[in-house]
């Protein structure tokens, strides 16, 4: 079994070309490429690409790893003849229709889902957990339903598709919300009410299997893990790094504190999500108790005095304060792909920063 408060993270990222700067399907070059140094995987669609730590116990050892990985990724990469891009969506859209998967599974989902997984191209993140069985998964998923669009504000980064301004700070919410198994998922009365209505939803036809359970945070369905899924791709590494921390001392807090408070509603938390989705960390928030909108800032801070505990257990306190503070300073990964886009309206440049900030 994975020891308890272990972490590992999932990065998406797209495979971008040097001369045009549109996402390539160079996956399976970049794949054999990669070797098996670390753990890359192909994705839903041949532009993009997977890179997942091991399972790390320390801040800096995962810190480490991320890095180390992204940097892996980028020499493949270019060996393929291609760029690595730490952006949710592309700014320049893809050249044409991707070509099929030659993947069985993703063939199948293309199949029964239709035109949904023709519309993707987004890359997220997620973060794994160790937990000790699935009654804690589920209440460490009880406990983070409220904190979701905290979560999601504090690393939006996908604005910019096909050269337009969205008006969103992650449009890769928006799209990913399509699917049947998307979004926040309900409170769950055990381990046992998770898997009826799974069961339920494959019988239904809108999941093919476990794997499509795309709530917003889950357990695992191939580990001993509770997984939050909800984010945009960070930036920069120090942002995936800080975002782990943070949903590592959430589960931490919400298995040594399970939360009496009625569930949230999910209308609400909806409401609470697209809100956060459209405005980022920069914007105001909905607040989960109250409905009413306060500063996102104000909600990041809340969630930081929440975990506070966990955080100094881990050394981690003092490391997200400060990230909490260059946030206000700098803006989110959405604001920040906005001032680049400004400072030249060539679409070419922003993408040519995104890949800079990818090894930042």
């Amino acid at each position: 079994m994975t020891p308890l408060w272990t972490v590992g993270v999932e990065q998406e990222l797209f495979l971008v070309d040097p001369v045009s700067r549109r996402p390539v399907p160079l996956a399976p070059e970049v794949v054999a490429q990669a070797g098996d140094t670390f753990d890359v995987q192909r994705e839903l669609t041949p532009f993009q690409i997977e890179v997942a730590t091991p399972v790390c116990e320390t801040p800096g050892e995962l810190l480490d790893q991320i890095r180390a990985g992204r940097e892996h990724l980028a020499k493949a990469a270019k060996s393929a003849g291609c760029l690595l891009m730490a952006s949710a969506i592309p700014p320049l859209g893809k050249a044409g229709p991707p070509p099929e998967s030659d993947d069985p599974r993703y063939r199948l989902m293309e199949a029964s889902h239709r035109k949904l997984l023709g519309g993707q191209g987004v890359c997220g993140c997620h973060v794994h957990v160790g937990v000790p069985d699935a009654d804690t998964a589920i209440t460490i998923s009880n406990a983070i339903r409220p904190w979701l669009p905290t979560l999601l504000a504090l690393t939006v980064n996908s604005p910019v598709m096909d050269t337009e301004d969205t008006g969103y700070a992650s449009w890769r919410a928006m799209i990913w919300s399509r699917w049947p198994g998307a979004g926040a998922p309900p409170h769950f009365e055990s381990a046992a009410h998770y898997e009826r209505l799974v069961r339920a939803l494959i019988a239904s036809g809108a999941l093919l299997d476990k794997g499509m359970v795309y709530w917003d945070i889950r357990p695992s369905a191939n580990h001993p893990t509770v997984e939050v899924r909800v984010a945009d791709l960070p930036l920069t590494v120090r942002e995936v790094a800080v975002f782990a921390e943070l949903v590592r001392a959430l589960a931490m807090t919400a298995a040594e504190n399970p939360p009496r408070d009625e569930p949230v509603d999910p209308v609400l938390l909806r409401a609470a999500t697209w809100r956060a989705a459209r405005d980022g960390i920069d914007g105001r928030g909905v607040d989960t108790r109250t409905g009413e909108l306060v500063p996102a800032h104000d909600q990041a801070a809340r969630l930081v005095a929440h975990t506070a505990d966990a955080l100094r257990r881990t050394g981690q306190l003092s490391t997200v304060e400060e990230h909490l503070a260059w946030l206000r300073a700098n803006g989110s990964a959405a604001t920040r792909q906005r001032a680049a886009l400004r400072r030249d309206s060539d679409p070419r440049t922003l993408v040519d920063q995104l890949v800079s900030w990818t090894l930042d």
